[in-house]
């Protein structure tokens, strides 16, 4: 009789020792769990709250102490201006943890000023008759400087409004950039001009006409593309050119403003070659007009005194051509060219 009274005894006992084992262990555990102050915090919105300063706050995390520093910039705070505050909104029996002060930190995001005209200029290419994003200077009303954004707004910049006036290169551009928190994007608006500009080879120094331009003369700038045209030369192009007419120190020079420089003159001693399939024949005449290389030209012949025409092909170098004969039936065994250096008859 005694063993079966004993026996739900002992089990009640057992299960009271467990239950007193898991108060203990929660107490325990309440216990560690005491709030402690954070030494940096870091912040993303333009409140400072309890959960932001204090591990283990509970259900006083929600509650807002303090404004948070400017966007992207570290603030300190006294721990016993803390501890007052804390106190204040019935937060006790918070652990210093031997701190003196807390810095606290709004996290920002940054658009610098190149981005922000990298952006504009994308919005802008190909609008309205300009070109690419990388011929657009920009110059804004307002120096945008590098923007300071809330951490939230992680969004990409995209364009929701485009505006530009082609007569006197204003523009207008809007954008928007979702955040995080899913409330109404950010609106970002910037005006200014856009001018589409071109790099040009420029002048150095006031070139006469029918100067020679030498690399000297020459440098490279972009400019707009209204000054220039859509025949802007380049560096590489105008070296070895010969200018048309005079060109100005910091002229932008176009295609039509040089040609191939004559090689031949007028009334100069040129050297003329009659070349035919058997025959190589050089001998002195007078340029009647001059050319560049690759032009007609009449040099008179100055033994025969007759006038012929020759291409140029050289500086001081005229050649004539003869035409090629049609092959004969039974075609002879041909000679040996023959290269002369004095005049043979009907040369000219």
């Amino acid at each position: 009789m005694m063993s079966m009274i004993a026996r739900p005894f002992l089990t009640a006992l057992a299960l009271l020792a467990v239950t007193a084992t898991s108060a203990l262990a929660q107490r325990a555990a309440d216990t560690i769990a005491v709030p402690a102050l954070r030494a940096n915090v870091s912040v993303t919105g333009e409140i400072v709250r309890v959960g932001d300063l204090v591990d283990n706050a509970g259900p006083a995390a929600t509650i807002a102490v303090y404004r948070a520093p400017d966007l992207g910039t570290t603030g300190t705070l006294p721990v016993a201006q803390v501890i007052n505050t804390l106190r204040a909104r019935q937060v006790i029996g918070v652990d210093t943890r031997d701190l003196k002060e807390i810095t606290v930190t709004r996290l920002a995001r940054t658009l610098d000023t190149r981005e922000i005209e990298q952006q504009v200029a994308r919005a802008l290419e190909r609008r309205h008759g300009l070109g690419d994003a990388a011929n657009l200077t920009l110059t804004f009303d307002r120096d945008t400087g590098d923007m300071k954004l809330d951490a939230s707004n992680n969004g990409a910049m995209t364009p929701v409004a485009v505006r530009y006036e082609p007569r006197n290169t204003r523009f207008d551009v809007t954008f928007e950039i979702a955040n995080e928190n899913g409330t109404a994007p950010l609106k970002l608006r910037f005006t200014g001009t856009a001018i589409e500009t071109l790099e040009a080879a420029v002048l150095a120094r006031t070139i006469e006409r029918g100067e020679i331009i030498k690399a000297s003369d020459v440098m490279v700038e972009r400019r707009p593309k209204s000054e220039v045209g859509n025949d802007a030369a380049g560096r590489e192009s105008v070296i070895g050119m010969q200018a048309r007419r005079q060109l100005r120190a910091g002229q932008a020079m176009r295609a039509g403003d040089l040609v191939k420089p004559d090689l031949v003159t007028r009334d100069q001693s040129v050297t003329l070659i009659y070349r035919s399939a058997s025959l190589y024949l050089t001998i002195r005449g007078k340029a009647m007009e001059g050319g560049a290389e690759g032009d007609a030209v009449s040099v008179m012949n100055l033994q025969s005194k007759r006038i012929i025409s020759g291409v140029v092909t050289g500086r001081g170098e005229v050649t004539i051509t003869a035409p090629t004969p049609r092959e004969p039936v039974a075609a002879a065994e041909p000679a040996a060219p023959v290269k002369l250096s004095s005049v043979a008859p009907n040369a000219e």
